[in-house]
């Protein structure tokens, strides 16, 4: 076999969250979990969490990706289906969604089920605000997500964020 592939290299984090008797939980997955949707939402099926689990995916300081499974249901969604023409993660996204070719890659439009969290503490509407502060990384979006399911500080420890 090769050398790790530019699109694992390129994978800032990959994390698996699930809440375990009510108690957040927050587990590293490898790079390469995070190569397509598919990989990912088998990756994350092996944690018990009380109503699945949910992944985590930063790449390049560019986009992110959250999948949320439970059972066999596996809802995703996107920070920019832009990213979709260079990165592979974010192309098996868009192709698992069913969402038409990009166009413009100058249009960063999230894509996909900005619900996926609802239930746990982060609207689409929440969500929505947090992808479109441009001041914030997608690793710093991700904490905003992570604080508003009630897990921030968890995964800034295991991210290597400062909390604010």
């Amino acid at each position: 076999m090769s050398a790790v592939s530019p699109a694992i290299e390129s994978v800032d984090f990959a994390l698996a969250a699930y809440r375990e008797e009510g108690v957040w939980q927050v587990a590293e997955l490898t790079p390469d979990h995070a190569v397509d949707v598919e990989t990912l939402a088998t990756a994350l099926r092996r944690f018990p969490g009380d109503g699945g689990a949910v992944g985590l995916v930063a790449v390049e300081e560019d986009f992110f990706v959250v999948v949320r499974v439970s059972g066999q249901q596996t809802r995703v969604m996107l920070s920019d289906v832009s990213a979709a023409t260079e990165w592979e993660i974010a192309a098996s996204v868009v192709e698992h969604l069913g969402l038409p070719g990009v166009e413009d890659e100058d249009d960063a439009e999230p894509g996909g089920d900005l619900e996926l969290l609802s239930d746990l503490g982060v609207d689409a509407m929440s969500l929505a605000e947090i992808m479109d502060d441009d001041e914030l990384y997608p690793d710093e979006m991700l904490s905003e997500v992570a604080r508003g399911l009630g897990f921030g500080e968890l995964f800034d420890d295991v991210v290597g964020l400062t909390s604010a």
